[in-house]
């Protein structure tokens, strides 16, 4: 397998201006980069693109930092993430950070050290914590809005809104919304799209939570819910709504609908059943396509902090 140095030698050239040339050949004279690249095209050399980077100041690796693998949500968001990442040659590394108390930040601090930037999915911690989070390495914001941060947001405050607009137009008088983890910041956008799509239609509206996302909190929710005499749930995640299904159905109740994703919908054969679909892998390749261009992937002048709002459509 040829070198840089069978390179240097076939271009007559220094070991070190080889390597400039193919790494950044902005600081080679033109000449001496074509002679360079003819070299290493005559040869078959390849780059070693971790080299390239770590003599660039870069590591060549992204982190995904997300509050939790218990809930499926994050999981596309980083297939998503991976697979845009990977276009660029770019490694993607995944850590486990709630950024709901300030001790956390020294372990994204040394985190930082490691990587070249962050997608940050944070959504309870505050303004604060994800700010200093963020000020360690260049940073997208995930499913949430700060003042000043690039951040990539699904729209589901708008669908779960016009959910309970369906809903009501259904004929469902007694709507119930079950909330997601306390202190989400998506819980909040939903909460109010679901408050003001429910006073026109002058549906009864029982709102229960905080509830983490998992099947167990959908279980244990279902008392409450036929206190509520609910006709219709809408659920905050869809772990939540799988298992207040499985709780309604083991005490015989099968008149309610419970709002789910369209996969669970097909696959269990559920007829006049809303579904919300958010596409993850668009959120995580969005994500990352910003990220790449904040670290200047296209050479690029990094944009101004903006936030690109993704539709989530209803069925």
């Amino acid at each position: 397998m040829p070198t840089l140095a069978d390179v240097a030698a076939l271009a007559g050239v220094s070991k070190a201006t080889a390597s400039r040339a193919l790494s950044r050949p902005d600081l080679a004279a033109p000449e001496t980069v074509a002679r360079v690249r003819a070299a290493a095209e005559q040869l078959g050399f390849v780059p070693n693109r971790a080299a390239t980077q770590l003599a660039g100041g870069k590591t060549g690796v992204v982190a995904v930092v997300v509050p939790t693998l218990d809930n499926t949500f994050f999981t596309p968001i980083i297939g998503g993430a991976q697979a845009r990442a990977a276009e660029s040659g770019t490694q993607l590394t995944i850590a486990v950070h709630s950024l709901e108390h300030a001790a956390q930040l020294a372990a994204v601090e040394q985190l930082s050290r490691q990587v070249d930037g962050f997608l940050l999915t944070a959504p309870r911690g505050s303004d604060e914590i994800v700010r200093a989070a963020a000020s360690y390495k260049p940073t997208v914001l995930i499913d949430r809005e700060i003042d000043g941060m690039t951040s990539v947001v699904a729209d589901t405050a708008t669908a779960f809104g016009a959910l309970v607009t369906w809903l009501t137009g259904k004929g469902h008088e007694r709507i119930v919304y079950l909330g997601g983890p306390a202190g989400s910041w998506q819980d909040r956008q939903r909460q109010a799209a679901i408050l003001a799509a429910a006073e026109p239609g002058g549906a009864q509206l029982t709102m229960l939570g905080p509830f983490p996302s998992t099947f167990a909190a959908g279980v244990e929710s279902a008392q409450a819910v036929v206190a509520a005499r609910a006709t219709a749930v809408v659920p905050y995640s869809t772990s939540i709504g799988l298992g207040l299904m499985f709780a309604l159905l083991h005490r015989g109740i099968r008149d309610v609908v419970v709002s789910s994703e369209r996969m669970v919908v097909e696959s269990l054969g559920l007829t006049g059943v809303p579904s919300i679909d958010v596409d993850g892998d668009k959120l995580g390749a969005v994500a990352m396509g910003r990220l790449m261009t904040l670290l200047g992937e296209r050479g690029e002048a990094p944009p101004s902090p903006t936030t690109s709002r993704l539709a989530v459509p209803i069925s």
